[in-house]
């Protein structure tokens, strides 16, 4: 890989701001590894022109210091609208949407210096871990050309790993930003909900399940999206500030508890769950202890408790749209099946999923009292075959949704939890597998000094995919 693609965002900016290093050198790096590498992995559409690329950049390098992501080249998740670029939210009822405004997260990254080059790619609505769509096609894995890049960030996951930038937006409702950090050997951080404001748009109080966050090759860079990405946002209730710090520190004497499948809960293929206690043995290589945990909370409760408030939450956004038969014709599969369980809730149904998600507040308040955080998989099964819409079974345990095969995120979804995603190595078929690290409401920075420490001791994302 060209050696400014192999910087750090610290290093490059650092050179950036010295004058060392252009904009319009940086641009011209990106848009190298794309033409050679984005055919083959599908990460980044929706690009803009290369030429007027270039003169926005030649325009940074003639003008003042823009912020902290200066000139720095950067892909959207196709979930956010940006101003100017095409923005589909992977659904063919908005193919040839152009935005005229931007959302607050295009904002920010404009407002921080950042150059937006065009969208990664999204599965429809960002329902599914899969990045696939009828407008773009499908995501692979840099890894694997044969098996997914996972989702909904899979776009954003797959471009990191091939060099297509250095950070990247993406957003979590379901293991988002962990998944496909997780199956594309890079780092994704799920903020505390409330810490990154979102959209700003529809109701912003009874449907706290997503979040948006960073995605990077290292904590410190993901730190420093962060940074930009939160804080607090006139005309809505979420944001507060974030400072990224050095994440420096000795970390000895913190205490890991390794949930693994919760207790036999959760179908898991082969080698994963060894592959991820085997990753948080570093851990205890750096002074750390890591302890085997009890399920602290019936899995199935918190199943239908995630179950319900997450149809609920997609009917209330997309119940207008499946009402015009015309539009509800667009809709893949899953769509229709979560609006119209959404709809047919009760008022009682949905009571009991949010005392049950209370419940659980307060049980892993007693959990986090033993221990600094917690580990699990961030997927339960290994990068799939990417002609394939979700896995059916796992090692003979058949999935009766299409997002039951990603249980193991549910808990951290549930409660609005911080979390970061962490390569946890290979397996023995050479395919990437996350560990995801989780702690209570606002330890976003205990658990980025965390995976720094972690990093620094195993350096997963300086294994390239071996055929880009």
């Amino acid at each position: 890989m060209d050696e400014v693609l192999g910087l750090t965002l610290a290093e490059l900016t650092e050179r950036l701001a010295a004058r060392a290093l252009s904009a319009s050198e940086v641009m011209a790096a990106v848009l190298d590894r794309i033409a050679a590498v984005n055919g083959q992995v599908n990460a980044i559409v929706s690009l803009r022109d290369h030429d007027a690329l270039m003169a926005e950049a030649a325009e940074v390098d003639a003008g003042p210091w823009r912020g902290p992501l200066h000139g720095v080249p950067m892909a959207v998740k196709d979930l956010v609208a940006v101003k100017g670029i095409r923005s589909t939210w992977g659904s063919p009822m908005f193919a040839d949407y152009v935005p005229a405004a931007d959302e607050v997260l295009a904002a920010r990254l404009r407002a921080a210096g950042a150059i937006l080059i065009g969208k990664t790619n999204v599965p429809e609505f960002g329902l599914g871990s899969h990045s696939y769509n009828p407008i773009f096609g499908v995501t692979r894995n840099p890894y694997d050309l044969s098996r997914a890049a996972g989702g909904s960030s899979g776009g954003a996951g797959a471009a990191l790993a091939c060099g297509m930038g250095w950070v990247a937006d993406g957003s979590d409702m379901m293991g988002s930003l962990r998944n496909p950090a997780g199956w594309n050997n890079v780092y994704g951080h799920r903020p505390t909900v409330g810490l990154v404001p979102g959209d700003g748009q529809g109701d912003l109080f009874l449907h706290p399940l997503s979040t948006l966050g960073p995605m990077a090759r290292n904590p410190r860079d993901l730190a420093a999206l962060l940074e930009v990405l939160a804080g607090p946002e006139p005309g809505q209730p979420g944001g507060a500030p974030f400072v990224a710090g050095k994440l420096s520190g000795d970390i000895a004497g913190k205490r890991i508890g390794w949930l693994g499948d919760w207790g036999g809960a959760w179908p898991t293929e082969r080698g994963i769950l060894d592959l991820c206690r085997k990753a948080l043995a570093v851990y205890e290589d750096l002074g750390c202890t890591v302890v085997d945990l009890a399920p602290p909370f019936p899995s199935d409760k918190l199943w239908d408790s995630w179950t319900t408030l997450r149809s609920w939450a997609v009917a209330g956004g997309q119940a207008a749209a499946w009402a015009d038969p015309a539009k509800r014709e667009m809709m893949k599969p899953a769509m229709v099946w979560e609006i119209e369980r959404g709809m047919a809730l009760s008022n009682e149904q949905i009571r009991q999923a949010s005392a049950v998600r209370s419940d659980w507040f307060r049980a892993a308040a007693r959990m986090f009292a033993s221990v600094d955080a917690v580990a699990m998989p961030t997927a339960q099964v290994w990068p799939f075959p990417a002609d394939w819409d979700w896995p059916k079974d796992i090692e003979g345990t058949a999935m009766d949704t299409y997002h039951r095969w990603m249980e193991c995120v549910v808990p951290v979804s549930l409660i609005g939890l911080p979390c970061t995603a962490m390569p946890a190595g290979f397996g023995a078929g050479g395919l990437p597998m996350g560990v995801q690290l989780a702690g209570p409401r606002g330890s976003d920075g205990a658990l980025l000094q965390l995976a720094a420490a972690y990093h620094d001791a195993t350096r997963w994302p300086e294994t390239r995919p071996p055929k880009l």
